[in-house]
């Protein structure tokens, strides 16, 4: 491969010229003819028995030549843009300038590049961390959840339905005495007090015995997503099954060895207590990184390409659609529950995506500009903690993942450490736990 030609145009794209010898070109016709000769009829031919000087004269002399360049292609632009010291961003636009056996081929390539970046300040950056506290009520509020998920359901064989037990009932829903569609259900468990149904519909439940049929009457929000129902009165007709109760646990030392390692509620709170204080500690690093990142973004210029933002939006839907398919549901299936068009739900997407690019575009700078590299050893204990959370074997991780592209993320995230180390980050007591 020659590079013949490097340009960079002011729209944030790069001109490449570069020519592949006629040996490598001949060489690549010739396979390209023993792959697929078989493909052209000729006359007093068995097919893939043809010469190549027939099948030429039959559908053109050129028959072979762009799937032999197509083969040529990849490996030679990758060495033209190496040459050429560009970071392209999306793919080229590819003309042929010549071709030919006795000269070999000369290919224009035109493509979007990553912009230039210049940054403002990003040394001497102020931030505040928030301190907090973990008060007594949250740790309480947690053992209470904890309570309630170990909670003995029972039967109430006396007494009627109160908030917080579980109403089993048919019910079946009448607007001017007509059933409307979706407003019947059979033996459904309904949560006093949950709020699961339209205001109003819960309270009425309550009092009721195990036995009594009696209606519900209440008006649908005049905001309800099902418009022929919003702001209309509902009769519904009830009966109720069954009534469960909930019996929780006593917060004693009994409890907290049922439900941890721990053999005092004591130890278990201040387990608790600990979890909470690291995971608050945590957001408040992360808001801290947030606020300086911003600083260093807010500072910089970059002609950002809109390759770039589609394709951190591309990233981005994928994402939102292996969470849905996760949970059994489909993007397109989604996209019509929601009333909203691809086109709508990716513009959701764009302020966030444009971001994501600006920011790795500023950390990536600073990685040059200060030379951060991953070592070693870093790489290393990245691919051992893939390998853990994926249960592979670390060899079988490096042969799946590109080793450059590892260490480039490593150096990012090592160039958001050098802003925190050269930056005054205060720290702030949280107001909200002080009150």
């Amino acid at each position: 491969m020659e590079l013949k030609k490097n340009v960079k145009n002011e729209n944030g794209t790069c001109e490449l010229e570069f020519a592949i010898d006629a040996a490598a070109f001949n060489e690549a016709v010739s396979k390209v003819f023993k792959k697929t000769a078989s493909k052209y009829k000729v006359a007093g031919f068995r097919p893939g028995k043809a010469p190549r000087n027939i099948i030429e004269q039959m559908y053109g002399k050129d028959v072979f030549t762009y799937d032999a360049i197509n083969e040529l292609f990849p490996a030679n632009y990758e060495a033209a843009v190496r040459e050429a010291g560009i970071d392209p961003v999306d793919r080229p636009e590819v003309d042929i300038v010549s071709a030919d056996a006795e000269n070999g081929v000369v290919l224009k390539a035109i493509v979007t590049v990553k912009p230039e970046v210049a940054l403002g300040e990003y040394k001497g950056l102020k931030a505040e961390k928030t301190v907090h506290t973990v008060e007594a009520a949250t740790v309480d509020a947690e053992i209470d959840r904890m309570r309630e998920r170990n909670a003995r359901i029972y039967s109430k064989e006396e007494g009627n339905a109160e908030n917080g037990d579980t109403a089993v009932i048919d019910f079946e829903g009448f607007i001017d005495d007509v059933a409307f569609e979706g407003g019947k259900g059979e033996k459904y468990p309904l949560e006093l007090g949950s709020g699961q149904f339209i205001p109003g519909f819960e309270e009425q439940v309550v009092g009721h015995a195990v036995g009594e049929e009696f209606d519900v009457v209440v008006p649908f929000p005049a905001d309800y997503a099902a418009e022929e129902l919003a702001g209309k009165t509902a009769t519904f007709k009830i009966k109720l099954h069954e009534v469960k109760a909930k019996e929780l646990p006593a917060a004693d030392d009994e409890f907290a060895k049922d439900v941890s390692e721990y053999d005092t509620l004591a130890e278990l709170r201040a387990s608790i207590e600990k979890e909470m204080k690291e995971q608050l500690d945590r957001q408040s690093e992360l808001e801290a990184e947030n606020q300086l990142v911003d600083q260093v973004v807010t500072g910089m210029k970059a002609e950002i390409p809109e390759c770039m933002i589609r394709d951190a939006i591309d990233d981005m839907v994928r994402d939102f659609e292996y969470r849905m398919e996760s949970q059994g549901l489909k993007l397109e299936n989604y996209l019509q529950y929601t009333q909203m068009t691809m086109e709508k739900f990716r513009e959701g997407f764009k302020d966030q995506a444009e971001k994501q690019v600006k920011m790795r575009l500023a950390l990536e700078k600073i990685v040059a500009l200060e030379n951060i590299e991953a070592t070693e050893e870093e790489f290393e204990a990245e691919i051992s903690r893939i390998a853990a959370n994926y249960k592979l074997e670390a060899e079988r991780v490096k042969a799946m993942i590109p080793t450059a592209e590892v260490k480039k993320d490593l150096a990012i995230n090592k160039a958001i450490d050098f802003i925190k180390s050269n930056a005054t980050i205060t720290e702030v007591e949280n107001k909200k736990a002080a009150e």
